[in-house]
């Protein structure tokens, strides 16, 4: 079993920074590859940015590259997601999302993820 809880949403301007972090709790965080995901409203949930194990390897949507960094800190069982530039179109709440034991690899696919945090929104204005 493993447990997330996101924190650091909230209400910024566009062309502003937030920093999203998933504190994660369980046996499980130090081998599974973690990620970040979307879900604006009326869409369906996508995915923002994944990384492996021991976060050597990354992967983000082409929507955010070059703009959203994720981290790893499995010493502190903390994965971190830094969002700079700001668009109107990131305003969504953001899930924390963690593969089962032994899952290392980065995945882009709901489905492919076991465990949710509660989520945290982003709202962003202009």
């Amino acid at each position: 079993q493993v447990q997330l809880v996101e924190s650091g949403g909230g209400l910024v301007q566009a062309g502003g920074s937030l920093r999203l972090s998933c504190a994660a709790s369980g046996r499980t965080f130090s081998n599974s590859a973690m990620g970040w995901f979307r879900q604006a409203p009326g869409k369906e949930r996508e995915f923002v940015a994944a990384i492996n194990w021991n976060g050597i390897n990354t992967l983000y949507a082409d929507s955010v590259k070059g703009r959203f960094t994720i981290s790893r800190d499995n010493a502190k069982r903390t994965v971190l997601l830094q969002m700079n530039s700001l668009k109107q179109e990131d305003t969504a709440v953001y899930y924390c999302a963690a593969r089962r034991v032994y899952a290392s690899q980065v995945v882009t696919t709901v489905r492919d993820y076991d465990y949710w945090g509660p989520g945290t929104p982003v709202t962003v204005s202009s």
